[in-house]
């Protein structure tokens, strides 16, 4: 990703530092970014600091809420609302709820109730996973699309009509059925294999759903491959994300990684 940032403060002959400012100090933030993310998530934060700017502060909070801690979305709202009170004392500017699966398992009336909890709970602006993805698949015009998953049939099946209800098609779905513990385990080679054996021509792109894998790393080879858009969970909420803070960082050039999704506008 091609940051354009300030140079590195250089060092004074005593061996000092020559630039004491704050905004040359660590852990300097322009802007604050609190993620909500499943307990048993491993790669939302790598990828975040990844493809976002330096000067956007990360924040996270574990819940647990899949797998084997997985309840009714009723039982999670105080717990949403703890987890997002606290993120809001690090003085966030966004809050997001970060889990594909559960922001979308009750349809855009129960995702909606999850953003609701956390604006009022706290006084400050939320996004969800689902509302991210929704905004990015309309923004690289896919109507039409093939949603590929680790997760087992269920989880693809809430994610389905959620898409329907927002106006998207999907023609076909694709669910791994492993275990939470293997999402991460799956190679971005690998998920270009999936793709490639269940490609639709009628598809006007790609949904790679899941928070916790490697699918970010596959969305440029196979938009080069494909000539579609490819929107992945961490892709569509970084991309939403920086939308809502941008005016607080520094400039920075889009990561070309994140595919056609990262220059599209909001």
């Amino acid at each position: 990703m091609n940051i354009i940032a300030p140079a590195p403060p250089a060092a004074d002959p005593s061996g000092e530092c020559a630039d004491a400012s704050l905004a040359s100090s660590t852990g300097f933030a322009r802007a604050r970014l609190g993620l909500i993310i499943p307990s048993s998530n491993r790669l939302t934060e790598p990828q975040f600091r990844r493809f976002t700017p330096p000067d956007l502060g990360l924040h996270v909070t574990r819940l647990q809420m899949t797998g084997k801690y997985h309840k009714p979305l009723a039982q999670l709202f105080d717990d949403i609302a703890r987890a997002a009170t606290a993120l809001a004392d690090a003085d966030v500017d966004l809050l997001v709820f970060h889990c594909t699966a559960t922001s979308m398992e009750e349809g855009p009336e129960g995702d909606a109730r999850i953003v609701e909890t956390i604006t009022r709970a706290t006084g400050r602006p939320a996004l969800s996973t689902a509302q991210a993805v929704s905004a990015a698949l309309a923004a690289v015009g896919i109507a039409r699309l093939v949603m590929v998953s680790p997760y087992p049939q269920s989880n693809n099946d809430h994610e389905r009509a959620y898409l329907a209800a927002m106006g998207f098609d999907v023609l076909h779905d694709v669910a791994l059925g492993l275990t939470s513990n293997g999402y991460i385990r799956v190679s971005p080679a690998r998920w270009i294999e999936i793709v490639r054996a269940n490609a639709r021509d009628a598809a006007d792109g790609y949904f790679l759903s899941c928070t916790n894998t490697t699918q970010i790393d596959a969305i440029a080879p196979l938009e080069a491959e494909f000539g579609k858009p490819f929107i992945n969970s961490n892709q569509a909420t970084i991309w939403a994300a920086l939308a809502h803070v941008r005016a607080k960082l520094a400039r920075f050039d889009p990561a070309p990684e994140l595919g056609r999704l990262a220059n599209a506008k909001t």
